[in-house]
């Protein structure tokens, strides 16, 4: 009972990483396969890396020195 919660549960934050991503414009992976196709894992990982990409560095707040 348990695994089959957990399996829910990732599927459903898989489904959320793909509509953040739709959100943001980017229906692809980075090496050009569809987000639909891409595991949990693989879509954590676009989202991280699309969310570097949102941070304003040049306002003072996100500056890093």
């Amino acid at each position: 009972m348990a695994k089959m919660q957990a399996f829910k549960n990732k599927d459903l934050r898989r489904k959320g990483y793909i509509e953040e991503l739709n959100a943001m414009n980017i229906t692809t992976s980075r090496e050009g396969v569809p987000l639909e196709q891409l595991d949990y894992e693989a879509l954590r990982y676009e989202k991280t890396i699309a969310s570097f990409r949102e941070i304003d560095s040049e306002t003072s707040s996100n500056a890093w020195f």
